[in-house]
């Protein structure tokens, strides 16, 4: 991706801060978008050995045969170190290579390292830590047109990021308990109040984070409000 849009076949794109490194791509970074599958933390790439294995850190690689899909990279950070090593390219199934003694190591990328660890194998060093960048082009950047429109991906991908893990909740609510339940409630400004058809009744809404709902609500009840609604978030901007 990152040599696409380097060249201009692509004006703008997504792709993994490792890949940048990876090309040496000379490319526009506009923002880190920083999330993965399973948390909003970066991604890592790090050197990998069987569990079994007597490697406990990087400078006993020596002479030893390495596996990667970053081949580039590796090849720098190892000869940048002064350690000598076999780098190969993997052409997928990386971790096998390790599991079945083809390679004496990996450098592989890892989320939380459970992956890893159910084959069986170790991380004994982090080489970088990376995530998705949202990048252009630099022609297509410094065109005012183009980057409009690319500042208004940047604001829905921004969005998007900002509702991850966020929900909305709404719930009515008799006036003279509005005090207690504003109390209960955390919000990224203040709680939106709108009064009802019945003046002893308002509504609320607000947003928060998902992992606090559930204990939350039965709270909520208790001081008074009635018809909980909670509903997912696509975007918050």
């Amino acid at each position: 991706m990152s040599r696409y849009v380097e060249d201009g076949t692509l004006d703008m794109g997504l792709t993994g801060r490792d890949w940048i490194i990876e090309n040496d791509s000379d490319v526009y970074e506009i923002q880190d978008l920083i999330y993965s599958k399973t948390s909003a933390k970066q991604a890592r790439r790090v050197l990998v050995v069987r569990e079994d294995s007597p490697l406990r850190k990087i400078e006993e690689l020596e002479g030893k045969r390495l596996s990667t899909e970053l081949l580039h990279f590796t090849k720098r950070y190892f000869k940048e170190r002064g350690i000598n090593v076999h780098v190969e390219f993997s052409w997928g199934a990386t971790e096998a290579k390790v599991v079945e003694g083809l390679v004496d190591a990996i450098v592989e990328v890892t989320e939380t390292g459970s992956t890893i660890r159910a084959n069986n194998l170790k991380i004994i060093h982090e080489l970088m830590r990376t995530n998705t960048v949202l990048i252009a082009n630099h022609a297509a950047w410094n065109d005012p047109w183009k980057r409009q429109k690319i500042e208004q991906i940047r604001t829905l991908l921004n969005g998007s990021l900002q509702a991850m893990g966020m929900v909305g909740i709404k719930m009515n609510v008799a006036r003279n308990n509005l005090d207690r339940v504003i109390r209960l409630l955390p919000s990224l400004r203040a709680p939106t109040i709108s009064s009802l058809y019945s003046e002893d009744w308002l509504a609320i809404e607000t947003i928060l984070d998902a992992n606090t709902v559930r204990d939350l609500i039965p709270l909520l009840q208790e001081g008074g409000a009635e018809g909980i609604i909670e509903y997912p978030l696509n975007k918050v901007i």
